[in-house]
């Protein structure tokens, strides 16, 4: 599951704005900023589900382990840049 911390990280690697990932993920705008908003607001998981597909196919990539969470950019076969 994609956390509103996760969210904003790949947004910010990224450089989109949320109006930006509203419209690749096919979200509303108000949907997004429930996501990413730490007031714990309820979120369909079908919009959680449609913003992570957004950004992975812009090559983000999640990661969550027992120490935390985080997000890395893979770009190509060159690499990446962790978070």
């Amino acid at each position: 599951m994609i956390t509103a911390r996760q969210s904003r990280a790949a947004r910010a690697l990224l450089g989109w704005t949320q109006e930006t990932l509203a419209d690749k993920a096919r979200v509303s705008l108000t949907a997004l900023k429930r996501l990413e908003s730490e007031s714990g607001l309820e979120v369909y998981e079908s919009t959680r589900d449609q913003v992570r597909r957004a950004f992975e196919a812009n090559g983000v990539v999640f990661l969550n382990s027992d120490r935390g969470e985080g997000v890395m950019v893979v770009q190509g076969k060159g690499g990446a840049r962790p978070l």
